[in-house]
């Protein structure tokens, strides 16, 4: 059954900023962008480093490692050493507070 975790309130993340927390032992990363709210996992797939490291280029986080890109919107790999895109989990705004949803099957 999806879980859904708090990441903070309206205004605790800034436009073009990102905050990481823990999702039943998983770190995600909660994109503000363009006024939306977007969650991936924090790791890259090539690696392993956390993307919460790098910086944005648009809506694509780089990996600060080998410079592996994701987009932010859906987890998909942008831009290469990567091949596999990492998770994005549903976001949603209830009452003032963002919540990340751990929809990943078996967890």
């Amino acid at each position: 059954m999806p879980q859904w975790f708090e990441a903070g309130r309206i205004g605790d993340i800034a436009e073009r900023d990102w905050t990481v927390l823990i999702v039943n032992g998983t770190d995600v990363a909660v994109f503000h962008l363009d006024g939306e709210y977007f969650a991936i996992e924090d790791v890259c797939s090539h690696y392993g480093s956390p993307l919460s490291t790098g910086w944005l280029e648009g809506d694509h986080i780089v990996c600060p490692r080998h410079l592996a890109e994701f987009c932010v919107r859906t987890g998909s790999v942008r831009k290469a050493p990567a091949h596999e895109p990492v998770h994005s989990f549903p976001v949603r705004v209830r009452d003032g507070i963002i919540e990340v949803c751990d929809d990943r099957p078996g967890i």
